[in-house]
């Protein structure tokens, strides 16, 4: 599990290969799916999730001017690619933590 910082007006590729089987959720702020030939796709606000599989999406872009976050979550650890076309977007890795209560 990771999260992408995203500030007003940035952009990252998604690499579908590497993305496939990830799944986001809207933490903060809001964000545009960019589909296929640069569409613009739905703006999903706070506590809205997406499949990344299966659904063209080949970039995210925060439309706003504060900043957006998406927790993005995966199966399996994996590698992934965050091509941003903005200076100010953002990614780091998070390790899943698990509490046992005994």
């Amino acid at each position: 599990m990771w999260t992408l910082t995203l500030r007003g007006g940035a952009r990252v590729t998604v690499v579908a290969a590497e993305w496939r089987d990830a799944f986001g959720v809207v933490t903060r702020g809001r964000v545009q799916l960019e589909l296929r030939g640069g569409e613009p796709g739905p703006v999903l606000g706070r506590g809205a999730g997406f499949w990344l599989r299966g659904t063209g999406v080949r970039a995210l872009r925060n439309p706003g001017c504060r900043a957006a976050r998406v927790r993005i979550v995966t199966p399996k650890a994996r590698t992934f690619t965050c091509q941003s076309t903005h200076p100010y977007a953002s990614y780091r890795m998070m390790e899943e933590r698990h509490e046992r209560h005994e």
